[in-house]
C-alpha cells in the first residue's frame, strides 16, 4: 500500500522511512501539519507485525499530535515516529544514535520525545546527535518523563467528565476500570486513589499489574476482561483501536476517559455510537495532552508549575467541548476536531 493511497493519509506533508543496513534501523517519522509550529511528537518503539501496520500507527498517531497541541493552544504542530522492533530485544544504542542523526536532517521540523518502548535514557542517546529533543533529563534543561503530567492531566479530565455527567467532580466511591499499568496509569492511579476512588486495572504484564494493586489497592482482571467489568469510567491508558465493534457493545460504563492515542478505532462511527448509547467520550487528544504540554514547555526553559497549571486547564476545555457537542447535537470528538481545525486554519490564513 502506498503513502498517498493509505487510509490512514490525511493531507501529511512528509513521511520519511529511515533505514540503516549495519544497525537494522527501521524507523518511520510522519509530519503531519505545521501550520502553528514545528512538529514536535514522540517515537514510539513496538514489534510491528508489517511496515504497513507501522505507517497506519504513525499516520494516525501524527495527526493525533496535530489536532493535541491545536486544542491545547501551543505553537505547535503534529508528528511522530515510530521504530520498527521489540523494545526490549532489538534496542541498542548504535540504532538510536543513527534515528537521532536522521531526525537531525529534518532540520527542526519534527522534534522528538518519548512515547511506547522509548525512554528519557534513550532519549539522553539520541539528544548527543541532535537539538531536536525534549523531554530529557531536568539537569540538561529538560523537563524529565511527561508520564507524571500526562496522567495528572487524564486525572483531570475525567474529573471534568463526572462534573458534566453528575454534577460533581469528586471520584470519591467512584469505581475507575483502568486498561494499561504503564507509567502514564501509574501516575493516574495515584490520583484516583488519593481521592478514595475504586481502581480495576489490567496489562499483559502481570507485574505491572501486581505493583499498581499493591500500591494503590486496585483489583486486578485479566486483560480482556476489562471490557465487560461494572465501573463508573473506563480509562483505557495504553493501545490504540480499543473502542471498535467487537469492544463496544460490552460497556457498561457511563464515561471513557483515558490517557491512551487514537481510542476510536473509527471515529466517526465509534465516536456516534458512544453518544447513541449515553456514553460521554474524553476525546484522547485533549485529555492526553498533559505529556505534550510539559515537553512544550521545555522550548520556553521548563517551569514546573507553568506546566502543571497549563495542564489543569484541560478541565475547562473539556467542559467547553461538551458545550459544542451538546449544542450542535455532535459527538464530543467532533467537537473537539472542530476547535482544532478551526485554530489550524485560522493559521493558514495569516
Amino acid at each position: 500500500m502506498t503513502y498517498f493511497t493509505h487510509p490512514e493519509f490525511k493531507e501529511h506533508e512528509q513521511v520519511a522511512y529511515c533505514y540503516d543496513k549495519t544497525t537494522g534501523l527501521k524507523a518511520i517519522i510522519a509530519i503531519h501539519n505545521t501550520l502553528l509550529g514545528p512538529a514536535l511528537g514522540g517515537t514510539r518503539m513496538w514489534k510491528y507485525e508489517s511496515e504497513n501496520e507501522a505507517l497506519t500507527d504513525v499516520l494516525r498517531l501524527s495527526r493525533g499530535m496535530t489536532y493535541k497541541a491545536s486544542v491545547a493552544g501551543l505553537a505547535l504542530g503534529g508528528g511522530k515516529a515510530v521504530i520498527i522492533g521489540d523494545p526490549n530485544r532489538d534496542k541498542t544504542r548504535e540504532k538510536l544514535l543513527v534515528y537521532g542523526r536522521f531526525i537531525e536532517g529534518l532540520g527542526g521540523r519534527y522534534i522528538t520525545s518519548k512515547d511506547v518502548g522509548t525512554t528519557v535514557d534513550d532519549l539522553e542517546i539520541i539528544r548527543t546527535v541532535t537539538k531536536y529533543v525534549t523531554g530529557i533529563e531536568q539537569q540538561h534543561g529538560g523537563s524529565g518523563d511527561p508520564s507524571p503530567m500526562t496522567g495528572y492531566g487524564v486525572y483531570v479530565g475525567i474529573k471534568a467528565c463526572l462534573k458534566e455527567m453528575t454534577g460533581s467532580d469528586s471520584l470519591s466511591g467512584k469505581t475507575v476500570a483502568v486498561q494499561g499499568a504503564g507509567s502514564v496509569a501509574r501516575y493516574l492511579c495515584e490520583n484516583l486513589a488519593k481521592e478514595n476512588a475504586r481502581i480495576i486495572i489490567t496489562d499483559i504484564y502481570p507485574e505491572k499489574v501486581q505493583t499498581a494493586v499493591r500500591s494503590y489497592g486496585a483489583t486486578s482482571v485479566p486483560p480482556d476482561k476489562i471490557y465487560d467489568v461494572e465501573a463508573d469510567i473506563f480509562s483505557p491508558c495504553a493501545m490504540g483501536a480499543i473502542i471498535n465493534d467487537k469492544t463496544i457493545t460490552r460497556f457498561k460504563f457511563s464515561i471513557i476517559a483515558g490517557g491512551a492515542n487514537n481510542q476510536l478505532a473509527d471515529e466517526s462511527k465509534h465516536g456516534k455510537t458512544l453518544m447513541k448509547r449515553g456514553i460521554l467520550y474524553a476525546p484522547d487528544y485533549v485529555i492526553n495532552a498533559g505529556g505534550l504540554i510539559n515537553v512544550a514547555d521545555e522550548l520556553n526553559g521548563y517551569n514546573f508549575d507553568r506546566a502543571r497549571q497549563k495542564t489543569s486547564q484541560i478541565y475547562d476545555t473539556m467542559l467547553e467541548i461538551f458545550g459544542i457537542a451538546k449544542k450542535g447535537n455532535i459527538s464530543t470528538h467532533e467537537a473537539s476536531n472542530r476547535v482544532a481545525e478551526n485554530r489550524i486554519t485560522n493559521a493558514g490564513r495569516k
